[in-house]
């Protein structure tokens, strides 16, 4: 049987899960929030590739036969994991071929700490010629995790870390997320400015994958079931009934 598995420390990868299920007829899918762990952005490269293959491999036990890593700092281990059997495909390449699509003329970044230092999208882009202004934007997925999307707290981080890029022709949400708080973020830039969120290019692969419809939903934790569920909710709408806490 084939199902599609979701990997994120969080609830970020929650915003590519609810558009596979907008876009495309129920496909079975176990999602991974693994906030019992040290969060990935943090974890040193040989860790967080081990704690990767550990996950891969419980939810392969689970009947995955394809994994989205909805996570940026989780995608740039990616190429170092082991062989499991089963394709994975994490968000960096997706959303580097969607800004590439839409030729931005001033390209900003915000995203996570890991995925800014590791020079990952910053090398994709000079390979097509298109400069790009990183910036870290760590406080607001923490915000978001604990279900926050518009406190002045995190109005004050959104326009302290956006200030910066605030007159981007495009800014590329490379956090998952970001999108939750997309109408607080669209007050600190221009008003020409565009998000790009690349949710909707990892929904056109997961379609490519035909995965059928055979099976339930599952969502698993490592962490707190009840923040999970409370995230999940206030940040992208997605009211989860059940979520089981495992221990890896």
């Amino acid at each position: 049987m084939n199902r599609l598995g979701i990997i994120d420390w969080g609830i970020g990868g929650v915003s590519i899960y609810a558009l596979v299920k907008e876009k495309i007829a129920d496909v079975p899918t176990t999602y991974f929030s693994d906030t019992g762990a040290t969060p990935y952005g943090k974890m040193p490269r040989s860790e967080l590739v081990a704690r990767l293959n550990v996950v891969i491999e419980f939810l392969k036990s689970r009947g995955v036969s394809h994994i989205v890593i909805g996570c940026n700092a989780a995608s740039t281990a990616i190429p170092f994991l082991g062989d499991h059997g089963v394709s994975v495909q994490g968000v960096i390449g997706p959303a580097v071929a969607m800004t590439a699509k839409l030729k931005p003329s001033k390209l900003g970044l915000i995203g996570g700490r890991r995925t800014v230092v590791s020079g990952v999208y910053r090398r994709a882009f000079a390979e097509l010629g298109i400069d790009v202004n990183q910036r870290i934007a760590q406080p607001l997925s923490g915000l978001i995790e604990n279900g926050d999307i518009s406190s002045n707290t995190l109005q004050t981080q959104a326009k302290q870390i956006l200030t910066p890029i605030k007159n981007s022709s495009h800014i590329l949400l490379a956090c998952t997320h970001y999108p939750a708080i997309a109408n607080v973020l669209r007050h600190y830039v221009s008003p020409t400015t565009e998000f790009i969120d690349p949710a909707g290019e990892m929904v056109k692969i997961v379609k490519r994958w035909n995965l059928g419809s055979l099976g339930d939903d599952e969502f698993l934790t490592s962490g707190d079931v009840a923040t999970m569920k409370r995230a999940a909710k206030n940040a992208f709408g997605v009211k989860i009934a059940r979520v089981v806490k495992i221990k890896l």
